[in-house]
């Protein structure tokens, strides 16, 4: 029988919202616009005609999918992060909220150089380097990440957001050395794994079954980034360059005494949204 995308739309919407989806609406249009291709003006625009059955089935086959465990981002192949469209799959995490509050901070001291350079060290999609890039418009960012799939993806949203002549990608291992020829930093941000091992077996299925466990594991208390990174990736700060990391959940104070064991001062703790201590942040400090 044909349906209209708007009765396609709330149809979806109810088997959503009875599954207990927070957004069962985004969820629904999200996955109706991808089965048409269609963007959401199109979508409202079009809500009254008849859906061609093919694509009919095709959402339909996405809402199984998504109430099998999928996340909706890796269905439809991209996801928006702080006002920047991104290109994403299965080899990156999907950017979260809880990450914003590292950005916004990332982006105002970047904003306190002339011509910053600045590394997102961990980047998988390239989410933070890229909003900062937008954000800051003397910029210039180099998004660092191992995985050969993940820089395919960094690539791809450089080139989506017309970032080129300011943003590039380079394969960097954080828990080595840098390479020499990376030179130095006004400002360092990085996401990097930070769940221990044994806990990821009980992270909700749609995190355990369908992210990368790379950019999940953190080893066996989660801290081996942020032991590597202060250790080995001071040297690439510039004098009083800023070092800036989002942490799990009961990490900031642990990263806080490695930050200042390392040698870097003002070391501050931001918590996120829900009152949670997020970020951690400080300066590379030289004797004199």
């Amino acid at each position: 029988m044909a349906t209209t995308y708007n009765n396609l739309y709330l149809d979806l919407r109810r088997r959503f919202r009875e599954m207990g989806d927070l957004e069962p609406g985004r969820t629904a249009r999200e996955l109706v616009c991808s089965a048409a291709g269609k963007t959401n003006e199109e979508f409202v625009r079009d809500s009254r005609l008849y859906v061609p059955p093919e694509t009919e089935r095709e959402a339909n086959a996405l809402a199984e999918r998504y109430i099998g465990g999928e996340p909706v981002a890796y269905l439809i192949g991209e996801w928006e992060f702080y006002g920047v469209p991104l290109d994403i799959s299965d080899a990156v995490l999907i950017p979260r909220p809880d990450t914003e509050v590292l950005t916004a901070r990332a982006i105002e001291m970047a904003q306190a150089y002339h011509a910053p350079r600045v590394l997102d060290l961990c980047a998988g999609s390239g989410c933070i380097g890229l909003a900062l890039a937008k954000h800051v418009a003397d910029a210039r960012v180099l998004l660092g990440e191992l995985d050969d799939e993940a820089v395919k993806i960094c690539r791809r949203n450089i080139r989506r957001n017309a970032l080129n002549t300011r943003v590039s990608v380079m394969c960097v291992n954080a828990l080595e050395k840098p390479p020499r020829q990376m030179g130095e930093f006004d400002v360092i941000v990085s996401n990097p794994p930070y769940i221990p091992t044994a806990d990821i077996d009980t992270l909700d299925a749609s995190v355990r079954e369908h992210e990368p466990r790379l950019a999940l594991d953190g080893g066996a208390d989660g801290l081996d980034f942020f032991r590597a990174i202060c250790a080995t990736w001071r040297d690439a700060l510039r004098p009083n360059g800023k070092l800036l990391f989002e942490v799990g959940i009961g990490q900031a104070d642990e990263v806080l005494r490695l930050m200042r064991s390392s040698g870097f001062g003002d070391v501050q703790i931001i918590k996120d949204l829900n009152e949670i201590p997020r970020v951690v942040y400080g300066t590379r400090w030289d004797a004199v």
